[in-house]
């Protein structure tokens, strides 16, 4: 099912360094991945994967057990999903360093995100880390190996050291550490290629990339995330790789977690347009120039990061871009294939998804006649957490505006219960009859929903991956509302001893 796709490859990126889904969701989603044009899963395990031995302390709470890889393993075959597993040793190394344990193998000692390269117990550390991956994975063909975004390096003080030798560069320390870490893998693991990010490699000249070695050892993944990425700048970039002895180039472009660090709903055009201008790259070059692609869904921009869209939200673009690869573009009998697929009768791809239509105006009282379920059903679509991606959407949409829109434009609220009266719980007793009714309304209202949602999120996801997402995107609404309820009822009490003139209520509807 290849299509007119110039990419053989297209690997659904699994980010699972936040809201890690349970195994029970990807039994449901692998066969729609499959169906949409996936032939291949990048599993992103960090904290996730669960190590043993001294490297026990880097798993989460709710790391998959040794069962559970297999099982992941199992129900990827049964989609014919080629998995490559991913594990940073270079860049990106929180989860490592962020143990008191380890952080005397930080790059700089106050910073946990870049390894030491000078030190032989961090190749050690993530030989062991590579080790404990490929046993799990032991028909693996790639091996991801990450070392994108390598902060700091060269900052340390080994490093500084070295550099003040002659010919010394960071280019230069950056080249050693890949091709150590790369040359482990081709040592004790002979049948596995690593993949790496290349923006390491991007600024280095040609021929110290070609007299490095690392060229003969590594597969490097080209990625670029944007709406408007330079098309030919990407096929000279890829004739350079290719000059320098690289075998074999990949692409990496995004479906989700690359518009915005706390974004909540995916922009689905900004990717549509990043794999159109993929597909024009891939037909700049020669035909066997690009082994795949990989379809970045990413889940935090590092390991302390908040998170962004969740998986269930981003699938409607990861439909979208499947599909367009597959296919050589988005027309409309592609437009119609997708909302076949996720069982949407009308896909929006220019603005966020819209279940219903949104209304971000809408007042309290209005907000309060609405019910969840004509919110949050109505064209949700068939695919597996579709019901998430309507309830987010409903929350990220219209549970600010709408307290927001009682707490700072509601007459009364702002006429005579401001910031002023509610520090002295002073409040005309009559506008309490305003207030209060619509206040427990919304409330009750998005209490609701929320519960409605954590009950969505619960059947996907672990509990501090729940409790993360509605105490960021939900709790700090229904707390104002929560707030405002309370000082209505202190105020409640004694009368208003305001020295001013009575309360006009003359202009009252």
């Amino acid at each position: 099912m290849s299509g007119s796709s110039p990419f053989k490859m297209r690997l659904v990126h699994l980010d699972l360094k936040g809201a890690p889904p349970k195994v029970s969701y990807l039994s449901e989603i692998f066969p729609l991945f499959h169906a949409l044009g996936a032939n291949g899963l990048l599993i992103e395990y960090e904290d996730m994967f669960p190590y043993e031995g001294h490297l026990r302390l880097l798993r989460a709470k709710h790391a998959y057990s040794p069962f559970e890889i297999k099982e992941i393993l199992h129900l990827a075959t049964l989609n014919n999903l080629e998995v490559i597993p991913l594990v940073q040793t270079f860049g990106h190394m929180e989860f490592v360093l962020k143990h008191e344990a380890l952080t005397h193998l930080r790059e700089v000692a106050l910073f946990p995100n870049t390894l030491n390269p000078h030190e032989a117990e961090s190749l050690a550390l993530v030989g062991a880390m590579i080790d404990q991956i490929m046993e799990l994975h032991p028909s693996a063909r790639w091996l991801h190996i990450g070392c994108d975004e390598v902060y700091y390096l060269g900052e340390g003080e080994a490093s500084r050291q070295w550099l003040q030798q002659e010919q010394n560069t960071k280019a230069k320390l950056c080249l050693s550490h890949v091709k150590a870490v790369a040359s482990h893998v081709q040592a004790r693991h002979p049948a596995t290629t690593p993949l790496v990010w290349d923006d390491m490699l991007r600024d280095i000249p040609e021929d110290q990339l070609s007299a490095s070695g690392v060229p003969q050892l590594v597969e490097p993944v080209l990625w670029d995330y944007g709406a408007d990425l330079d098309i030919h700048g990407k096929a000279l970039l890829m004739e350079k790789y290719r000059k320098c002895g690289f075998s074999q180039l990949w692409a990496a472009s995004a479906f989700k977690g690359a518009t915005g660090v706390n974004q909540a709903l995916t922009p689905i055009e900004h990717h549509l347009r990043n794999h159109v201008q993929w597909l024009q790259v891939a037909g700049s070059g020669p035909a066997d120039m690009l082994q795949g692609i990989v379809l970045t869904g990413w889940q935090r921009y590092d390991h302390f990061s908040v998170l962004c869209e969740l998986l269930p939200v981003g699938i409607p673009s990861l439909a979208v871009c499947l599909q367009s690869l597959l296919h050589g573009g988005f027309a409309e009998d592609v437009k119609a294939r997708v909302e076949n697929f996720l069982g949407i009768s009308s896909l929006e791809i220019t603005d966020f998804m819209r279940y219903p239509t949104p209304q971000p105006c809408l007042s309290p009282h209005a907000w309060a006649r609405l019910s969840s379920a004509s919110l949050c059903r109505e064209g949700a679509g068939s695919f597996p957490g579709s019901d998430i991606l309507a309830l987010i959407t409903q929350v990220s949409l219209h549970l600010r505006s709408s307290v927001d829109a009682l707490l700072e434009r509601d007459r009364y609220v702002t006429g005579w219960f401001s910031p002023f009266h509610r520090r002295r719980k002073l409040i005309h007793p009559v506008m309490i009859q305003h207030i209060q009714p619509q206040a427990l309304s919304l409330l009750a209202r998005w209490s609701a929903l929320v519960g409605e949602l954590e009950a969505a999120l619960q059947r996907v996801f672990y509990s501090d991956t729940v409790e993360e997402w509605l105490e960021e995107n939900v709790y700090p609404s229904l707390q104002q509302l929560q707030g405002l309820l309370q000082d209505l009822s202190e105020a409640a009490g004694p009368p208003p001893s305001l020295a001013s003139p009575g309360l006009d209520t003359s202009q009252d509807p």
